[in-house]
């Protein structure tokens, strides 16, 4: 089978949960010698050019892991990078007649369209409402809602990463979608080593988030809550701005008078294994997620995490992590103060939290799953194989 990818920023790279997703699929959909194609954005990591990898140096296509990547031309300004990188993609997939084209996230479903008026066959990858973020204005947020109306009405099929989405493409479109959620391999835990040197964390020494600085994550309601806590852990928060910068602004401001708050930017490699294998407890506030790839990934490497009532975040755990009420500053700090005075209990989520998660979520499950889907809608098993 013949497969195009679009909407993600590009791969390697983790930019984006969005970015995990397409490289885990991508890769191991051409590991069972199906053609992958994956069409990468131009431009600068937006972490900086210092994260930049082959496909932001070179405007050629190239070879990732069996995938084809090939760059397209990608305006790179707020709001105009997805645009213009989706547009520029179809075209290129229209030429190419895939046997289906993969849209992932609702901006980029806007070209969805074109591609369905070309009869080739396509699937769309909801990965939130990306609407509601903050971080958008009114003509993004209209954009991005009109991406996700286009893969409602216009998608062969529509597949969504919770049940809660599930109901609400129900209640708003009458739509029927698939329920694939992501996936996870288990995670070897390092000692601290990079974040002894450079910040003075020791294991079990310190809180940590991880995950891009918007305002839905709710950061600024745990630096809050951190603030009323008499204890001598420190806060770590590990992530880029994402077209943020003034929220990001706000957050350093916040943390600048607490010497015990460490902002260390974007991080990738062993710097993100060291952070996630000796935190104390993991904690996600978010206000809106999609499927939080970090909570996933916090689990595997064994945490004890904390995360908001919020349904995106309790389906996955379900009983295997601490819950708290979104929004509720003092909610939070009183999870933290419990947790942190009860080290038996957090050592007790950490046990059984690995071994749940990646019992529950596999990619090789969500590979087969995303393929059956292709071959029971479009029925193109065999052809088009190398």
């Amino acid at each position: 089978m013949k497969i195009a990818f679009i909407g993600h920023k590009r791969i390697p790279s983790r930019e984006g949960g969005i970015e995990i997703v397409v490289e885990e699929l991508s890769t191991r959909m051409a590991a069972r010698e199906h053609q992958v194609v994956v069409y990468n954005r131009k431009g600068h990591n937006v972490a900086g050019a210092e994260f930049d990898n082959k496909s932001n140096r070179e405007n050629r296509p190239y070879t990732y892991k069996g995938v084809k990547v090939v760059p397209v031309t990608t305006i790179d300004a707020k709001g105009m990078a997805a645009l213009t990188s989706s547009f520029f993609a179809t075209l290129k997939a229209i030429k190419a007649r895939p046997d289906v084209i993969h849209y992932h996230a609702e901006g980029p479903c806007v070209m969805l369209r074109l591609a369905h008026w070309f009869g080739i066959r396509t699937v769309a990858t909801i990965h939130g409402l990306d609407w509601q973020r903050a971080k958008w204005g009114r003509f993004a947020s209209w954009y991005l809602k009109f991406g996700e109306r286009t893969a409602a009405r216009c998608a062969d099929e529509v597949i969504v990463l919770s049940r809660n989405m599930q109901r609400y493409f129900r209640d708003t479109y009458g739509r029927e979608t698939r329920f694939i959620p992501n996936g996870i391999e288990r995670s070897e835990p390092v000692r601290a080593d990079i974040i002894t040197q450079r910040y003075g964390l020791e294991k079990d020494g310190y809180i940590l988030f991880l995950g891009r600085i918007v305002p839905e994550k709710g950061v600024h309601y745990l630096i809050e809550a951190f603030k009323q806590l008499d204890a001598d852990k420190k806060l770590v928060i590990a992530g880029g701005a994402s077209d943020s910068s003034e929220y990001y602004e706000q957050i350093q401001s916040a943390a600048a008078g607490d010497p015990r708050i460490i902002l260390t930017g974007f991080v990738e490699g062993r710097m993100l294994q060291e952070l996630y294998s000796n935190a104390y407890v993991y904690v996600l506030s978010s206000d809106l997620e999609g499927m939080p790839m970090s909570l996933l990934e916090a689990m595997s490497y064994g945490c004890c995490c904390l995360v908001s009532d919020i349904p995106e975040c309790t389906e996955v755990v379900e009983d295997h992590a601490v819950v708290f009420r979104h929004g509720d500053v003092d909610d939070l700090e009183r999870q933290l103060s419990a947790l942190i005075a009860a080290p038996e209990r957090v050592n007790a989520m950490r046990k059984n939290a690995s071994e749940f998660v990646c019992a529950k979520y596999s990619w090789d499950s969500v590979t087969t799953r995303t393929l059956a889907l292709y071959d029971s809608r479009f029925g193109t098993s065999a052809k088009g194989r190398r």
